[in-house]
């Protein structure tokens, strides 16, 4: 019979290293967020593992008094892969940027979704390269002007639900930083699934980006700029919950309406997270034209990559064939 877990606290899970963050940094609030997170899923504090890669976001790991490992650029999602295949009973997790994770990490991020590891990803966006002074990321909008794009920049930006999506996650979310309560809920629903959960996560620069947020942050002005996806209820927004959005068939594509006598709650789009199509709807919504979606957009039960490998395993250990049978089995050559 095992033991009982220990009563945990946030203070078990902060570390005695000083948080080097820009004063005003939305990491301070996802940081504090998840140490107060961690006691709520009752798991052993050595089962948690925190990986990340570069930026400012990868310090992450310091600031958890758990296991972790700071990686080198974009490599996170190979080293967080190699972690839950050699020790499936560990909770890991991959804290990235959009930078470290879209960019230079981007074909590890794809093969890793694809696989559906069973871990979570955090991917903190601000749009931005904090760490090395703010040049342009892959989630930057057109006209961002930086010390790498003077002029404003010109190339699209990637969306990262979208990619996700398009990478075959089959859990993904957003949210945002200063948002303790409803990233709690996100993260929490996504370490419940079984496979790679995806979280974005909007987080200020007071640095190189500030304000690229406001619209969705400011309590004054979000509630007309954002919508909170749920499952089986209405995508209804606005000060006054006097606006949503509907599914145009004729084009299938979405639009935004007014709430009157002619357009009730009973009219408009129906938020489906085992739907992929609507999904993709969803996640691509931005604005000034559309409101951004925050809560779960996807989530799909699949078979995870772990626990098929962890089968091909035990089917070969059951064999205990000896290393020179395992060199001598297949096509081999006698070379004189």
């Amino acid at each position: 019979m095992s033991k009982p877990l220990p009563t945990l606290t946030l203070k078990d899970f902060a570390t005695d290293q000083e948080i080097r963050w820009c004063p005003g940094c939305g990491d301070y609030a996802i940081l504090k967020t998840i140490q107060k997170l961690m006691p709520e899923l009752e798991q052993a504090k050595e089962k948690q593992v925190f990986v990340s890669g570069i930026g400012c976001s990868s310090r992450f790991p310091y600031y958890m008094n758990t296991y972790g490992f700071h990686t080198i650029h974009g490599r996170a999602p190979a080293v967080a892969t190699g972690v839950k295949l050699a020790n499936p009973e560990l909770n890991v997790w991959v804290i990235t940027g959009d930078g470290d994770g879209l960019s230079i990490g981007g074909n590890h991020m794809l093969h890793l979704l694809r696989r559906n590891v069973d871990l979570q990803v955090l991917l903190f966006n601000n749009e931005i390269y904090g760490l090395t002074k703010g040049q342009y990321s892959p989630t930057s909008k057109v006209g961002t002007k930086s010390p790498s794009s003077p002029q404003g920049s010109v190339d699209l930006p990637l969306m990262p639900c979208e990619l996700a999506l398009g990478a075959g996650a089959t859990f993904i979310a957003r949210s945002i930083d200063t948002e303790a309560k409803h990233l709690s809920v996100v993260v929490k629903r996504g370490d419940e699934h079984r496979g790679s959960a995806f979280i974005e996560i909007l987080q200020n620069c007071p640095i190189y980006s500030d304000g690229i947020f406001e619209n969705v942050k400011n309590k004054k002005l979000a509630a007309d700029f954002k919508v909170e996806v749920e499952h089986g209820k209405p995508l209804v927004f606005g000060k006054e919950r006097n606006k949503g959005i509907q599914l145009d068939f004729q084009t299938l594509t979405l639009k935004v309406v007014e709430l009157t006598d002619m357009v009730q709650e009973t009219d408009l789009l129906v938020h489906n997270e085992n739907n992929k199509t609507l999904a993709q709807l969803i996640s691509t919504m931005s604005g000034p034209d559309f409101p951004v979606a925050v809560g779960v957009i996807y989530r799909q039960d699949k078979a995870s990559y772990v626990t098929d490998s962890q089968e091909q395993v035990n089917v070969a250990r059951k064999k205990k064939r000896s290393l020179q049978e395992l060199l001598n089995s297949g096509n081999t050559w006698t070379v004189e």
